[in-house]
């Protein structure tokens, strides 16, 4: 009989801390949502531009929630424009972009929309796709990988 050897399942709850560190972003809040496909960032002031001889996207991204203090400008290759659907049945034509995410010892690099998420209850939403490395979602509990974040970071 052939033994299946997999690495191990993290389990993350309905919500997280995450880092971008691609972006510089070292502390966002996220919601994991399995029923979104793409994951989600908030952005704004958003501009194309070209940078190294690639079409970019620069853009504003305030990364903790009711706080407009804290900014940070972001300039990205842009991988595609998609039609996005939101939960509200709205379809919008949306930047993607590569970047890697960090939740504790999970890090990947994804695909993210950007979107402006302002009146949103989270700055950045983890769709199904950037799961797929192994994350298992325990909808029940907040803060299951990142607990760590929280009590050292204020």
């Amino acid at each position: 009989m052939k033994r299946i050897v997999s690495k191990p399942t993290l389990i993350a709850g309905w919500r997280e801390w995450a880092q971008l560190p691609e972006l510089g972003i070292d502390r966002i809040k996220v919601k994991i949502d399995t029923g979104a496909k793409t994951s989600s960032l908030h952005a704004f002031d958003l501009s194309t531009t070209t940078y190294e001889k690639k079409e970019c996207v620069r853009f504003d991204v305030h990364p903790l929630q009711d706080n407009d203090l804290i900014t940070y400008t972001c300039i990205c290759p842009i991988v595609d424009y998609r039609w996005i659907t939101s939960s509200t049945g709205h379809k919008q034509r949306r930047f993607i972009i590569c970047t890697t995410l960090k939740i504790e010892e999970f890090s990947s690099t994804i695909e993210i929309s950007l979107a402006n998420r302002d009146e949103m209850g989270f700055r950045m939403l983890i769709g199904r796709t950037a799961l797929k490395e192994g994350i298992l979602v325990n909808p029940k509990h907040s803060f299951l990988m990142s607990h760590k974040t929280i009590l050292t970071k204020k």
